[in-house]
């Protein structure tokens, strides 16, 4: 191994960009002999070290596995066009950081896959293994290749490259899976073997190849179907319960190198319960499950000895419902405002607390205070279930300029169902006033930085029956909106139309696209969310040569009654429930808060955490 590792870092590392990225050895990283555990997984994530090293949750499992003493966990990211260059020229494998040593020696190969825009990038890391593509074609030899995260939701467009699917929360199941995966290695089992006995027992292990799927005449599904007895679905994403007794990383690994997210996070809350109808993870995620002021105060002091940054993010989908968040701002800023230690909130849920925010968050450097109203029209906020209204948001931003802050930034989505272009208009006419607070406060106009996406119907949501608007339309929103706002200190990033359409595609698609993300990496598709190495057109062709009609996934009205391509998915919230909120939103009607009312029996809390079904 030492002579594989001196090969890489003598011919292959002093001509590649930013180096640092691919030598392991960083501060908490770990470092385990393989002949000393019983359990060797490769945790990979599908994209860059500066965007994977940012992800809380590689974090999480990685010290979560590495504390056992019978597994070994290393990590592997997407290597850059100039690295895997060099690579496939001398025929060097994929290796991990920790040892260097080739994915194909590991028992298990773990994506994280967080986007759909990082498909290709999992076939790309499978290939630079010299692990077969297919799962159908693998040997005895090859390691299991499991996957998790948000994708997972929606595991079909992957079929027939994963053997396994681990659903939901991986902190309790994850540790069930490698157990198990430990007993059955020692029973010399056979590779299939093995994934029938994990999917089998694990309640929220899906494997693919061990169901059939049977079409319509007009290409809707008919029936998901076991191969063998003893399989029964839906299959039932994980949970934890309470978030103050998991583990929890506090001695994160420390790059070498600079990362998108350069400091400490800890999540506060999991889950939500605003109900925001677009929002699979809201729907996903349920319910809330907070930690105390005392936990979270212990773990920001642990991670700050252990890493020494100089900023801790608080992350939840919504930090302004975290029941703690006064009590815990004033210790927090108590104890590392001396240390000068920055105190920083994802986006900002906009209600009447909002005014009260900037105050709590006046600690060392003032960044941008980032809010996410999503919708710019009161109509459309109730379709999709935002209920805030422009006054608390205003009341907000003053106090934030007031306070000292001089960038607004604006979340919103457009192609929302029932959209017009008053509503696009109204986009530029919060802009605007928003700008013209801080005017109010100190005579000079904001900044005020805008986000536009165009709107993704996901799986799990009250919207997964809607058509994603067309690409056309999309053009022209952006056209309108850039002609609306000309004022200099209001800038607009829009996303890529193309981009959010094919996320669309790979979002609700099923297991026949499967075919077309393969002949899309042959032709040279990877880093797919980058926009430098987007290639749109190659997509195109991809569907042509798969003979896949792409409108058929994005922009097309599901069926009342439709079986969809993740329905033997469970995250909790049930299907009659979605429906429900679908026709709310059809009339303009709020579901409030479960937290504050009363209970809409989503069947989030129905969720048990025993995930073996013996």
């Amino acid at each position: 191994m030492n002579s594989f590792k001196n090969f890489v870092t003598e011919n292959l590392l002093p001509l590649v960009e930013m180096p640092g990225q691919y030598i392991g050895g960083e501060w908490n990283s770990v470092t385990k002999n393989h002949d000393n555990v019983d359990v060797t997984i490769a945790m990979a994530f599908p994209d860059t070290y500066s965007i994977g090293m940012s992800h809380l949750g590689i974090q999480i499992l990685y010290g979560l596995l590495n504390e056992r003493s019978d597994v070994a966990c290393e990590r592997v990211f997407a290597p850059l066009v100039d690295m895997e260059s060099l690579m496939r020229k001398h025929k060097v494998p994929l290796f991990s950081l920790e040892t260097y040593t080739p994915l194909k020696e590991f028992d298990l190969v773990g994506f994280s896959v967080q986007y759909e825009l990082s498909y290709t990038n999992v076939l790309n890391m499978l290939s630079l293994s010299e692990i077969p593509l297919m799962a159908s074609e693998r040997s005895e030899t090859d390691p299991l290749i499991i996957a998790g995260g948000p994708s997972a939701l929606s595991p079909e467009p992957l079929a027939d490259f994963i053997d396994l699917f681990i659903i939901g929360d991986g902190e309790e199941s994850l540790v069930q899976f490698v157990e198990l995966f430990k007993k059955i290695k020692q029973q010399g089992l056979s590779r299939t073997e093995k994934i029938v006995a994990l999917a089998r027992t694990l309640k929220n292990v899906y494997a693919p190849s061990l169901f059939d799927v049977f079409y319509h005449n007009d290409g809707t599904i008919k029936e998901f179907r076991p191969k063998l007895p003893g399989f029964s679905l839906p299959v039932r994403g994980a949970t934890v319960k309470d978030l103050n007794t998991t583990y929890y990383p506090v001695r994160p690994v420390v790059p070498y190198v600079k990362t998108i997210h350069d400091r400490i996070t800890i999540e506060v809350m999991r889950g939500c319960t605003q109900g925001c109808r677009f929002c699979q993870a809201g729907m996903s995620k349920r319910p809330t499950r907070p930690r105390t002021v005392e936990n979270v105060l212990k773990l920001a002091e642990q991670c700050y000895q252990n890493t020494g940054h100089n900023e801790i993010s608080l992350a939840s989908l919504s930090i302004s419902d975290y029941p703690f968040l006064h009590p815990l701002m004033e210790q927090l800023n108590k104890v590392f405002c001396k240390r000068h230690v920055n105190i920083s909130f994802p986006s900002l849920r906009v209600n009447e607390q909002l005014v009260l925010l900037p105050s709590l968050l006046n600690t060392v450097r003032k960044s941008g205070l980032t809010l996410a109203p999503e919708a710019a029209t009161q109509s459309l906020r109730k379709i999709i279930n935002k209920n805030i209204t422009d006054e608390d948001l205003y009341r907000g931003v003053e106090e934030a300029f007031r306070q000292g802050w001089h960038v607004v930034k604006l979340y919103f989505m457009v192609g929302l169902p029932t959209e017009t272009d008053d509503d696009i208009d109204a986009i530029a006419k919060l802009a605007l006033a928003v700008s013209d607070l801080k005017k109010k406060v100190n005579g000079s106009y904001g900044q005020v930085n805008i986000s536009i996406a165009p709107f993704v119907p996901k799986p799990h949501t009250p919207f997964q029956w809607h058509p994603m608007v067309t690409m056309q339309r999309i053009k022209e929103i952006k056209a309108r909106l850039f002609d609306k706002i000309r004022r200099k200190c209001i800038h607009i990033k829009f996303h890529y139309a193309e981009r959010s359409i094919l996320e669309g595609i790979f979002a609700r698609g099923d297991r026949r696209l499967g075919k077309v993300i393969l002949t899309a990496w042959q032709d040279g598709c990877k880093f797919d969310a980058w926009e430098e190495h987007f290639h749109f057109q190659k997509w195109l062709d991809a569907f042509q040569k798969a003979g896949i009609d792409w409108s058929f996934y994005a922009h097309r009205t599901r069926k009342d009654d439709e079986i969809f391509p993740w329905d033997h998915i469970s995250c909790g919230v049930v299907k009659p429930f979605l429906a429900h909120e679908r026709q709310s939103a059809i009339n303009t009607e709020i579901t409030p808060d479960c937290r504050t009312d009363e209970c809409p029996d989503c069947g989030s809390c129905a969720r048990s955490t025993n995930y073996c079904s013996v």
